[in-house]
């Protein structure tokens, strides 16, 4: 497990954009805001080898001989992530081939990550670069390419490469035609030289098959960039790479192409980038959901490589939400936190996204807030490096059930990750930790609870587990469609929810779209009607056993349930056959995780109150109070007693803490 010997302040430094020679300036602006690592290098393929086998790396040297001269450390990312032209004109097959058709030159990751003219070049690159840096005193790790995806690559080439992938995979075609149904529509294969391109494929299994191989192409290509770094890697130096999640105009849920928790295996430690809603908008939960995923994916401390300064235009942080978007990355674990980018760019693609500084390169009161950040990093950061975090919940994200729910667009209003945020943020906001778990995570033991949501596909082996955790006193919550699909997704043949039918004690055959429905809560507590209103599908569940916690309110379908929970063995499963609103799955969640033995004093506060903890190295507990609004709010320090890392104030069991609007408070006990 590696660790960073400080807290990291950082941010991404490009040289060669700036409008004139400003080097000794900006070093300068940096130390004043405490910035004590950069990361470069990483979009300069064009300007590190402006011709084929031609280096030039008087850039990268005057950026290191600066921040050395600083004492502000670097991180070098391999340039892979965008082509140079003269390797386009040299080679045009580089550019993937995708769904849409041949790919054009101007965007970056518009490769194919596969082409063997790519791959000879790129090692090239790498080799030269890192062989060039990986001796100089100021670089202490590197990023392997950037936001690494497969980008729908699907051409001959990577045609190829699956169909071999698909004979070791089946013992003949007569298995793979069986398995996958593909007697259906004639879309049997019955020669693998007859092996048809997946885009136009509307065979479900073979779709997610496909996506499958896709994020495998990605693990091995990032290993493979690794495994190259590594041969010129020095002692104590890292090697990072910053994944990404999926875009909904900000970071938003799983990566639906990537493997995050097998691609991560080849890395020191995990990187991320995070972009949130700000403004009146920001509600700490994509810093949280992003941080809890990167933490999750080595259950180690990582790095946010990317977050936002000024970024967007409608991101342009209020007074006090840069400190505190800082140090809730570090609540979650981070153990460094860089803004893209330091300056704003004058022309291209991203000239609106801005950075710390803005076109003018002055600084203004977003750099001047991040001017205190830096301040108390360094003041406080032996207290806040490295924090050891540890959840009894954990949420268990596939990206086979991902890819097995887009198969099917009949489902409305059905998205994956939707249901894996309709959990997460009610955790979130009652204050209760978790994980995030892939489907072969060996650790579902050491959790009380685990979320299952939307799991349309999954194997034997892995429900059978779930089914045993329950046996033995572990609690599950099941979103709608778990169960369904096997490991093929194919729909099994049995009445639904299929293999863990007997431990949720419920069963279905049919199902329907809500209309103007609501639900219909056993316990409805402080739930308004309007709360209670559901939207898109719905399955018509028959007790067999279980409890009904709710039921649909309904002239037909009223005889049905729609929430239920039932005993089994010595732990529980809740079956969600519907999509609750939040206030709903709040109730939902907290009743469970009562039952688990998981509301503690934490859970006494409540959104917009928002407190996480860790222990550091020094044996502390370390503590973190949130304030997400616009208003002062006081909150009960519902610990034992604790002294203010900011202030030096001591807080007693029950004492009155006050938080500005986007203020933050940390105490260490």
């Amino acid at each position: 497990m590696f660790k960073l010997d400080r807290l990291r302040y950082g941010v991404a430094y490009y040289d060669e954009y700036m409008p004139y020679d400003r080097l000794e300036q900006d070093v300068a602006l940096m130390l004043a805001a405490g910035i004590n690592t950069v990361r470069i290098a990483e979009s300069t393929w064009s300007t590190l080898e402006p011709q084929s086998g031609v280096f030039n790396f008087t850039s990268i040297d005057r950026v290191l001989t600066a921040m050395h001269a600083a004492g502000i450390d670097v991180i070098v990312g391999t340039p892979t992530y965008a082509v140079p032209t003269w390797l386009v004109r040299a080679h045009p097959e580089v550019l993937a081939v995708t769904p849409a058709g041949p790919g054009r030159y101007g965007a970056r990751q518009n490769m194919d990550i596969t082409c063997p003219a790519y791959r000879f070049h790129a090692e090239r690159v790498i080799r030269a670069l890192i062989a060039h840096v990986c001796d100089h005193p100021t670089v202490i790790g590197y990023q392997a390419d950037n936001e690494t995806k497969h980008y729908n690559t699907c051409g001959a080439n990577v045609q190829a490469h699956f169909v071999a992938y698909m004979q070791g995979k089946f013992a003949s075609l007569d298995e793979l035609n069986a398995r996958y149904g593909l007697d259906y529509w004639s879309n049997r294969i019955n020669s693998w030289e007859d092996f048809p391109s997946v885009n136009g494929t509307i065979n479900g299994s073979l779709k997610a098959e496909f996506q499958a191989f896709q994020r495998q192409l990605v693990t091995e290509f990032l290993t493979w960039q690794v495994n190259l770094i590594n041969e010129y890697k020095k002692p104590g130096q890292f090697v990072t790479q910053n994944f990404d999640l999926e875009w909904r105009g900000y970071s938003y849920g799983v990566q639906p192409d990537v493997d995050h928790f097998a691609a991560a295996q080849a890395f020191d430690i995990a990187g991320v980038d995070i972009y949130h809603p700000s403004q009146s908008h920001l509600t700490g939960t994509e810093i949280a959901f992003g941080g809890d995923l990167a933490r999750s994916m080595k259950r180690s401390n990582y790095l946010v490589l990317e977050t936002q300064a000024q970024g967007f235009p409608q991101w342009l942080p209020y007074p006090g939400q840069l400190r505190l978007q800082a140090f809730s990355h570090v609540a979650a674990g981070a153990s460094m936190v860089a803004y893209w980018h330091f300056h704003s760019i004058h022309n291209s693609f991203e000239t609106y996204w801005k950075g710390l500084l803005s076109q003018d390169l002055q600084p203004n009161p977003t750099y001047r807030e991040a001017q205190t950040i830096g301040r108390d990093f360094a003041r406080y950061g032996e207290h806040l490096l490295n924090l050891t975090i540890q959840n009894e919940v954990a949420i268990l994200v596939s990206n086979q059930a991902y890819a097995a729910l887009e198969a099917f667009k009949l489902f409305q209003g059905i998205s994956y990750n939707d249901d894996v945020r309709r959990y997460y943020d009610a955790l979130y906001r009652l204050n209760i930790g978790c994980d995030l778990i892939d489907p072969e995570s060996p650790a579902l033991d050491s959790y009380r609870l685990v979320i299952v949501p939307a799991l349309y596909a999954a194997g034997a082996d892995l429900l059978d587990r779930l089914n045993a955790y329950v046996a033995t006193g572990g609690h599950v919550i099941y979103g709608q469609r778990s169960g369904f699909a096997d490991a093929d997704v194919k729909v099994r043949a049995e009445l639904q929810p299929g293999r863990i039918r007997d431990v949720c004690g419920v069963s279905y055959s049919q199902f329907t779209m809500a209309e103007g429905v609501q639900l219909n809560v056993t316990k409805p507590g402080d739930l308004s009607p309007a709360a209670c209103v559901i939207s898109g599908f719905m399955e018509l569940l028959s007790p067999q056993g279980a409890q009904v916690w709710a039921c649909y309110e309904h002239p037909v379908w009223g005889e049905y349930a729609a929430i239920t929970r039932n005993r089994c063995g010595q732990g529980s499963a809740t079956y969600v056959g519907c999509q609750p609103g939040p206030a709903v799955c709040e109730q939902l969640v907290r009743e469970v995780a009562d039952e688990a033995g998981l509301v503690g004093p934490a859970q006494t506060l409540r959104f917009p109150a928002i407190t996480k903890s860790g222990r550091n190295e020094k044996g502390e507990t370390v503590r973190f109070y949130f304030n997400y609004s616009t208003e002062t709010i006081q909150v009960l320090h519902p610990f034992a007693r604790a002294k203010s890392l900011l202030d030096g104030l001591e807080y007693r069991k029950q004492d009155v803490l006050e938080l500005k609007p986007w203020g933050v408070e940390i105490v260490v006990s």
